[in-house]
């Protein structure tokens, strides 16, 4: 036990950041599950207005310290990617089913 009155004060004060951080980590992963699962959905117009709130969260928590910038960037990157590629999936289905040869 911390027998000084900073090292004391040190406790209830990392105590309290762990906490806080703890629920900001809590938040960016729901956000990117919830993210992941309309990905599997593959609902177009639902991804949309998701894309940028998740990608607003992921800034978020390097702004607050939760994640490193490059986790972020790397995570940034693959959602994107992977929302690309429904968009694209669903814009060629339509113009596929036509061309028969």
């Amino acid at each position: 036990m911390a027998h000084t009155k900073s090292a004391i004060k040190k406790i209830r004060h990392d105590e309290k950041r762990r906490l806080i951080n703890k629920g900001n980590s809590g938040k960016l992963r729901t956000g990117i599950k919830k993210f992941r699962s309309l990905l599997e959905q593959k609902n177009k117009e639902e991804l949309q207005k998701a894309l940028p709130q998740t990608l607003s969260l992921i800034d978020k928590s390097v702004h607050k310290k939760t994640i490193l910038q490059n986790t972020a960037a790397r995570l940034k990157s693959r959602l994107t990617k992977h929302y690309n590629d429904i968009v694209k999936e669903t814009a060629e289905k339509p113009s596929g089913e036509s061309k028969k040869d």
